[in-house]
């Protein structure tokens, strides 16, 4: 039986009652906390580029761009919600897929539960099994997927993505599994694009890419079903032969399910998730011996995973978008600001005097084993050393938010919801969104729901 048989019975076989209770709350969680990124992203210049460039015609589509008022068909919504909730890097990831799986799966997930009638209870439970089915991908592939190069927020997101629309528009075991097949030939994105507008469209890519490929399949598209491991299949095109374990990918399907153990990882930050650690230590730092000014140091050091610092060290970051790979600049900002907030990282704030002095000093080298053994790849350690001789040292295994077993208190993720929410919708909206938010599974149809995130 092929992989992506084998996925497709277990994510049609999903249903509302026998998930864990856990499961629908984090379901709901990265349900609000994706809404919020994307509301606060709609107004940047990539998706707004990306909506122009499209030259959608006239209106009255099914599905919502979120912080508008404009509607649109439902391939189109996706694209570009996508993109917005991805384009701040202030959305959820995963510690397996290694991507980020809900801004792509939210945005599509919505468009097309307003195109179909769905109600709260179908989506939530269809972001549970896309989330199930891009974390069994990355049992199997990772790290040699991410490590190779490779965006796995999109090249195995389209696969989360499908799968979660094919439980969504209730797709039978056939039809999952040639969407399944649809979307291995729709994955793509390259780590070089990190820093550019292009990181975000990955998700908006693979938001539209996977939605598409359950709609294709629901009217009788057609596509190979060993599309994964033919020799010419995904596993052995992407990873190549050898560095991968298929077996890994239908293991234990949702024993516990992803969305719960581990859990996604939740951001503080509005920057690449590979920086979170450094930041918290950075912030460690300024709290018990700050506030600091740039004069004040004469070295600082920051040790991260190697395989993170590929794409992190940025001694000089040269835009905005820059400036969240940066983890020179986001321990700098953290140690002068005590802080790292969402106007950190706009207009020329990358360029502000007091960081861009205090960069040079800031040294960034991956750690080894002797600072974290058994092979962690999301701790760091951060050390100043002030121009008065006086050396200060902080490290964590793993920043707040990064599992679901160290999660970020509930009234915090609220709160980041509304600061993000607040730049596009109306205070009485805010609160009746969190308010049909905290029951989402009640709601009949989630139409009722987006046109709370029309534009004030």
């Amino acid at each position: 039986m092929t992989i992506a048989r084998q996925l497709a019975e277990r994510i049609s076989a999903l249903r509302y009652e026998d998930l864990p209770p856990d499961a629908i709350y984090w379901s709901r969680i990265g349900l609000l906390d994706t809404i919020g990124v994307t509301l606060a992203g709609a107004v940047e210049h990539a998706p707004r580029i990306l909506e122009d460039a499209l030259e959608l015609q006239g209106g009255g589509g099914s599905s919502l761009i979120l912080g508008s008022t404009r509607r649109v068909s439902c391939l189109d919504a996706a694209l570009i919600n996508g993109t917005a909730a991805h384009v701040l890097d202030f959305d959820n990831a995963t510690n397996t897929m290694f991507g980020h799986a809900s801004a792509t799966m939210i945005p599509a997930l919505l468009a097309a539960a307003e195109a179909h009638q769905c109600s709260g209870r179908d989506l939530l439970v269809a972001h549970v099994a896309g989330f199930e089915a891009g974390a069994r991908m990355g049992h199997g592939l990772n790290l040699y997927h991410y490590n190779k190069g490779w965006h796995p927020t999109s090249t195995l997101g389209v696969i989360a993505v499908a799968a979660a629309c094919a439980r969504l528009l209730r797709l039978s075991v056939d039809q999952t599994e040639t969407a399944l097949a649809i979307s291995a030939s729709l994955a793509a994105g390259i780590k070089a694009n990190f820093g550019t507008m292009t990181k975000s469209l990955h998700s908006g890519q693979c938001a539209r890419g996977g939605l598409m490929a359950a709609l294709l399949a629901r009217k009788g598209y057609t596509a190979s079903p060993d599309a994964f491991e033919h020799d010419h299949g995904f596993f052995n095109v992407y990873n190549g032969l050898g560095n991968y374990d298929a077996a890994r990918i239908v293991a234990d399907w949702g024993n516990p399910y992803d969305i719960v153990n581990p859990g996604a990882c939740y951001k503080q930050y509005p920057s690449c998730a590979s920086t979170h650690a450094a930041v918290d230590a950075a912030l460690m730092l300024a709290r018990e011996h700050g506030p600091f000014k740039p004069g004040a140091f004469a070295r600082i050091e920051s040790w991260t995973y190697a395989g993170r610092l590929k794409h992190t060290n940025r001694p000089v970051p040269e835009s905005a978008l820059d400036a969240k790979f940066s983890v020179q600049y986001c321990v700098a900002r953290a140690l002068l600001s005590s802080k790292v907030l969402l106007e950190h990282f706009e207009g020329e704030a990358h360029l502000d005097p007091a960081v861009r002095e205090l960069l040079p000093r800031v040294h960034a080298t991956p750690y080894t084993e002797k600072f974290f053994p058994g092979g962690s790849h999301v701790g760091a350690e951060v050390k100043i050393t002030l121009t008065d001789g006086r050396e200060y040292a902080a490290r964590l295994e793993k920043p707040l938010g990064r599992t679901a077993q160290n999660p970020i208190a509930l009234e915090q993720m609220k709160a980041k919801f509304a600061n993000c929410a607040l730049r596009v919708l109306a205070p009485n909206a805010v609160t009746e969104v969190l308010r049909m938010a905290e029951s989402f599974e009640n709601v009949n149809a989630v139409r009722e729901f987006t046109t709370l995130l029309e534009s004030a």
